[in-house]
């Protein structure tokens, strides 16, 4: 038995919306919060780091401020995802999981200059 045209069509709009809307929700939950972040950042980060965007260097003189962090030339959200899930020489050994990283990155992100 073949289907009407119509129901055919409805039925993959259907499914290419709902596809669409899950893929959407998948971007929201990825893209973490800026507030929380800031939270996090002020908690975790700032023994080490200026975090705030403001006139002034990170307390440690070997920790780039977030600042400088966000308004590095190739710096996006996949490249901060990698920079805080490897170790490096002059870090602690942080774990930053689940939410806290997305929340991390869009609070980092928030503070790049207008392009």
């Amino acid at each position: 038995m073949t289907r009407p045209v119509a129901t055919t069509s409805l039925a993959a709009l259907t499914v290419a919306a709902t596809f669409a809307a899950t893929a959407g929700l998948a971007r929201a939950q990825e893209a973490g919060s800026v507030q929380e972040g800031l939270k996090l950042a002020r908690e975790v980060c700032s023994e080490c780091h200026l975090v705030v965007k403001s006139p002034g260097l990170s307390t440690n003189p070997d920790a780039p401020t977030f600042a400088a962090i966000a308004n590095t030339k190739g710096v996006t959200r996949r490249a901060l995802f990698a920079m805080l899930q490897t170790s490096h020489k002059k870090m602690p050994n942080l774990v930053i999981k689940g939410d806290d990283v997305q929340n991390i990155i869009a609070y980092i992100l928030s503070l790049k200059d207008g392009d």
